[in-house]
């Protein structure tokens, strides 16, 4: 058979399908979920133009899969199956999508093994991290089942007694959900399961990458009874997204976009979405500080230091990116931390002890060498790591310290996203937030300090819209998940997610005895 085949960087390739695919597909015969086609309108359906693409595992380089390759023409196809799904899933009563829901996560919870090891397989996480991946992504779920009941309009006392005002809302309508590579599970089932609960229906891009995954949780919305055309997926390669993305965005049927990605990306999407005045929530870039007083415990920052910066490599929009030491526990910090990193192993992620796993691809990995080379050059130490790991694998760097970072340093001003630790000494807290607060970005900072008053003075302070306080790990479904500034724009998660999804009307009844 004779397939028109798309690498992933968007080259087409002409040949015959590969026997080596096929032996992969076989070996991984066991992972049901794996599929090899998109979801749209209920059915699992190829590109219109029969092009493929390959998603490969970052810790060898093994072919996992070959998906549709898909256009425009394919994200038309799921936009009117979605806009058609949409007149009786936003009838439904709300009870009813509940119970879909929890069949739903059910059948998440049942199968998260097998995610966990597709999202290991196609992301390079460590195998407990993806286990603690689904946990948390199916979280999303079992909260917005409930959520969905909860969804009630007002009755408002007014000044003129014959008048009776009410507010009441609605779904939105049509959404596209648009995600990054870092969380494939958790950041679909954040925008997903809010989404569903309000009654919108949802056209589904992931990540060029990642977006196996995906397609098994569209297998098992289908499997819970999730009618035709309210969930749909649509895959395509690095060189067709910006044509899918784009369509989403100028599509007028298409009432809101939820996107999860880099800064410059998301100004692209808001400025596409603008000329329909379309519904926008953005959750772009971050640039954490990781702020250490003097008064803090150290043995606790430390430990909170290893597991917010290297879990997913450090690729996580949330991860520390400058973490700053007050000169008192500096040195203390540092011995500390050196100590820790020490006891990290790298590798792939299916192998038992595996703490820290590839970058997604060779760009990430050129990005974080860059960087480090820039601020070595510049006059920064680099007291462990900083240097590519051939012997692990080609898409691995080890984790890195870096110290004396200055403000001509890239790595200052930039997001990192990648196993590297860059570390700022100051005295005063006044300088620390004038240090943290000292970038275009706010999407998460942390601070670890054993004086409640200091803790509430820099929380206040700080130009984020989420605060982890002795605490590393600050994600979870109840909770509004996003930034400030150039971070984003809107929340997800807890209640304040569903507003995201949902058009609010005012009815005033007049004329009453």
């Amino acid at each position: 058979m004779i397939l028109y085949r798309l690498n992933t960087i968007g080259h087409i390739v002409k040949g015959n399908s590969s026997s080596v695919i096929m032996n992969q597909l076989r070996k991984l015969s066991h992972l049901h979920l794996i599929k090899q086609r998109a979801y749209v309108d209920g059915k699992w359906v190829g590109a219109s133009t029969e092009k493929v693409f390959q998603v490969s595992n970052p810790a060898n380089g093994e072919i996992l899969s070959e998906i549709p390759d898909m256009n425009e023409k394919d994200v038309e196809a799921a936009t009117k199956a979605a806009l058609t799904a949409f007149k009786k899933w936003s009838n439904i009563r709300p009870y009813d999508r509940s119970k879909l829901m929890r069949n739903w996560f059910d059948l998440m919870v049942k199968n998260q093994e097998t995610l966990a090891q597709i999202i290991t397989l196609e992301g390079g996480k460590p195998y407990a991290e993806s286990v603690a991946e689904v946990n948390y992504g199916n979280s999303y779920i079992e909260f917005y089942a409930e959520e969905a009941k909860r969804i009630n309009g007002e009755i408002i006392s007014g000044t003129q007694p014959t008048k009776q005002y009410f507010v009441t809302s609605n779904p939105i309508g049509v959404v596209g959900l648009i995600t990054s590579f870092n969380f494939p599970l958790a950041m679909i089932t954040r925008k997903l399961s809010a989404a569903l609960a309000a009654g919108c229906t949802c056209i589904i891009k992931p990540s060029t990458d990642t977006p196996l995954t995906a397609l098994a949780m569209a297998e098992l919305a289908h499997q819970a009874g999730i009618p035709k055309g309210v969930v749909n997926v649509i895959t395509g390669s690095h060189g067709s997204n910006a044509s899918i993305v784009g369509y989403l965005c100028s599509n007028p049927d298409v009432k809101g976009i939820s996107f999860t990605g880099s800064v410059e990306v998301g100004k692209i999407i808001n400025e596409r979405c603008a000329p329909n005045i379309k519904r926008v929530c953005l959750e772009l870039g971050g640039n954490a500080p990781f702020i250490v007083y003097n008064s803090a415990n150290v043995a606790n920052a430390v430990q909170s230091a290893i597991s917010s910066k290297f879990r997913c490599s450090g690729q996580a929009c949330v991860a520390p990116n400058r973490f700053l030491v007050q000169d008192g526990i500096y040195d203390c910090f540092i011995e500390n931390l050196l100590v820790e990193i020490g006891k990290l192993k790298m590798g792939d992620g299916s192998h038992k002890d595996v703490k820290v796993g590839p970058l997604i691809n060779v760009a990430q990995v050129e990005k974080i060498r860059h960087l480090v080379e820039d601020a070595v050059s510049k006059g920064a130490n680099v007291l462990i790591g900083g240097r590519k790991a051939p012997l692990v694998g080609d898409l691995f760097y080890e984790p890195t310290v870096i110290t004396d970072i200055r403000e001509t340093m890239h790595i200052y001003r930039e997001e990192i996203f990648g196993p590297v630790i860059s570390i700022l000494k100051f005295r005063t807290e006044e300088e620390s937030l004038l240090v943290a607060n000292q970038t275009d970005l706010g999407l998460a900072g942390y601070i670890f300090s054993g004086d409640i008053n200091q803790i509430f003075r820099v929380s206040k302070e700080l130009e984020v819209g989420m605060v982890g306080v002795n605490e590393g790990i600050i994600s979870a479904a109840e909770i509004p998940f996003g930034g400030i500034k150039s971070s984003g724009i809107g929340r997800e998660g807890g209640h304040h997610g569903l507003r995201e999804f949902l058009d609010y009307k005012y009815i005033c009844v007049g004329n009453l005895n």
